[in-house]
């Protein structure tokens, strides 16, 4: 699995510049607001689904205070009931441990098996921040910049409003 130090390569490699904040591992999003006070960007959540199936897995990225209609999504997706992937599917679709859930995961999904959805407030802002798939530090990159790394990923993705 690719780690940290090959997303900063990536980084590097495509040319998206970004800025590195180092903090204590987050776990919840109150722990986060604290450190990303200062932060002149939007601020993400990151949740990773699966469908009743469990063929189907989705990333669904949230500014950091919306809340999700879950029961909304799966009436859009018309893939029954969606719950949380568990700690074996982020590690193998994403790579990531628990808390560490970010859309630079994708760097380890090779197959290009998830779908995210990312909420069309963040269009929003000219800037974001994600963890750099652990949650001890968050990078801060533009928009333009986000959407040329889901382009080398190939992960579909479409912007939905995923609030009410």
């Amino acid at each position: 699995m690719k780690g940290q130090k090959e997303l900063y390569t990536l980084l590097d490699d495509l040319s998206i510049h970004y800025e590195y904040h180092e903090h204590p591992p987050l776990a919840t999003i109150n722990d986060a607001i604290i450190h990303w006070k200062d932060y002149n960007s939007g601020r993400c959540k990151n949740i990773f689904f699966r469908n009743h199936k469990g063929n189907k897995h989705y990333l669904v990225i949230l500014e950091h205070l919306r809340q999700l209609d879950i029961h909304d999504l799966e009436k859009r997706l018309k893939q029954g009931k969606l719950t949380f992937a568990s700690d074996t599917r982020l590690m193998k679709y994403l790579g990531l441990e628990p808390g560490s859930v970010s859309p630079f995961g994708l760097i380890n999904d090779r197959e290009n098996n998830v779908h995210l959805f990312i909420d069309e407030k963040l269009k929003d802002f000219d800037r974001l921040a994600f963890h750099p798939n652990a949650n001890t530090a968050t990078l801060v990159i533009s928009l333009s910049d986000f959407h040329k790394f889901l382009q080398h990923t190939g992960n579909t993705y479409e912007f939905l409003k995923l609030y009410d």
